[in-house]
């Protein structure tokens, strides 16, 4: 009887999402582990966001530079220990270590709620100011870089168990469940952050605790269930090796990967554009007011992406390709921004605000983290947190004090800036699509670089 059950549960699976009976098992340990380390960010991320309202923009806006030169710190040091540790301790031991560090804030907050860390001075040509870091500060810029790095290393890995025509299929299922986790896990600290208080840091470095023992269990199963032991070299007994900042010498002499971090600035530059448009439109109205809106994005935004995932996207890059899928929601972004400008109104730019992140989160990063799979374990793991770590920061740096010299300092209208923000996302729609296109070119072993194939990236 229960196997009975497993095969109706197995063939309803394969109708609904596209997932193969032998995939099963793999897809939903994989579906789990994103759960958990989404669900134990979304636990930290209230509380790192409250500490915020204690300090001026000014210091908000000095952790911000000090966090881009701190993810490129930490990829640095990622990659020293990329080149030494066996690659099956890898990805549990990234996540073993960002459990350790949140025990200790949480031990050190307990401690004192004030201590300095550290009273740094830094007087560059750009940049001139005195930044007391305390405990609350460092956190603050912590979970900052756990934001990015947990979730690519998630994918980093994904793309070592799957083959290419896999990710094709079951990435957006997969990714729903980063989805859910964003649904659950900011739960736990809305109803129990009083009782809780700083024992909330405990019980996502317990989560995190979850990743370290499927990650071993995956690796298992691509053999087992998956039979991919071929898909890419077997050095699980084996250091990676090599330069341990290859990865950003990869980045910058690799065309393949030139362009999925040009596809990510822009992706960066229209989260800032509509970022500072809902902040514009919300403006007249009172925090409580603003609050109970943006609640409602999250809401409405989760439940989409979790549909699309579960349902959607899988189905559109199989029957499309990658080129349309890339494509699909900058295009909707340039039509989007066009409706903006006309019509600069709170519900225009929260819609918009909610196509945008659904659109990215169910279709577009799943098919972006497909284009990892086109790439060799090596330069997946050394060069992929410099474009989603790194380069990422740098994006928001950059479109932000670009936004700001426009508007406060030209004195351009919501209008002339989501103008100038369709002009961008027309170029992210061809970046997308000439992505895509490298990318389906693999099936016909075409190169990316003229000589060398991706896999030879670096």
């Amino acid at each position: 009887m229960v196997e009975r059950n497993d095969n109706i549960f197995a063939r309803i699976m394969k109708t609904a999402s596209k997932i193969n009976p032998n995939e099963l098992r793999t897809v939903l340990v994989s579906f789990l582990f994103v759960f958990t380390i989404m669900a134990a960010y979304y636990i930290l991320r209230p509380v790192r966001d409250a500490m915020a309202s204690d300090w001026t923009r000014t210091e908000i806006s000095q952790l911000w530079n000090i966090n881009f030169f701190l993810c490129l710190m930490v990829v640095a040091i990622y990659g020293f220990f990329v080149t030494r540790v066996k690659f099956k301790y890898l990805v549990p031991g990234v996540y073993a270590f960002f459990a350790i560090t949140f025990i200790l804030f949480y031990v050190f907050t307990n401690g004192s709620q004030d201590a300095v860390l550290l009273n740094l001075a830094i007087d560059w040509s750009l940049i001139n100011y005195e930044l007391l870091l305390t405990v609350d500060k460092a956190f603050y810029l912590w979970v900052s870089v756990f934001s990015l790095y947990h979730i690519s290393m998630f994918w980093t890995f994904m793309a070592d168990l799957f083959t290419k025509e896999q990710s094709n299929r079951l990435f957006a299922f997969i990714a729903a469940g980063a989805s859910l986790g964003a649904l659950v896990g900011p739960s736990i600290p809305a109803f129990f952050a009083e009782s809780l208080g700083t024992e909330l840091m405990l019980m996502a470095a317990l989560l995190l605790v979850v990743p370290i023992v499927l990650s071993f269990y995956l690796e298992r199963l691509k053999i087992a269930d998956l039979h991919n032991e071929s898909v890419h070299v077997d050095i699980s007994k084996q250091q990676i090796g090599g330069n341990p900042l290859a990865g950003f010498k990869m980045f910058f002499t690799n065309p393949y990967l030139l362009g999925i971090g040009a596809f990510l600035l822009f992706y960066t530059a229209l989260g800032s554009f509509v970022y500072f448009a809902q902040t514009d439109v919300l403006r007249p109205f009172d925090e409580v007011v603003r609050t109970k809106y943006l609640a409602r994005v999250d809401l409405i935004v989760n439940i989409l992406t979790f549909a699309l995932g579960m349902f959607a996207t899988g189905r559109i890059v199989t029957r499309f390709g990658m080129s349309i899928t890339l494509a699909l929601v900058p295009v909707i972004m340039v039509a989007g921004m066009a409706i903006l400008a006309f019509a600069p109104i709170m519900i225009v730019a929260l819609t918009l605000q909610v196509v945008r992140r659904a659109g990215n989160y169910g279709i577009t990063r799943p098919a972006r983290e497909m284009l990892f799979t086109a790439l060799d374990r090596e330069t997946r793991f050394k060069a992929k947190p410099v474009i989603d770590v790194v380069l990422y920061r740098g994006g928001d740096a950059v479109w932000g004090n670009v936004y700001a010299y426009l508007s406060d300092g030209l004195g351009l209208g919501l209008a002339a800036m989501m103008s100038i923000g369709a002009g961008l996302a027309g170029i992210w729609a061809l970046v997308g699509s000439w992505l895509g296109g490298m990318f389906n070119r693999q099936d016909q072993g075409t190169t990316t670089d003229g000589s060398d194939t991706v896999r030879q990236a670096g």
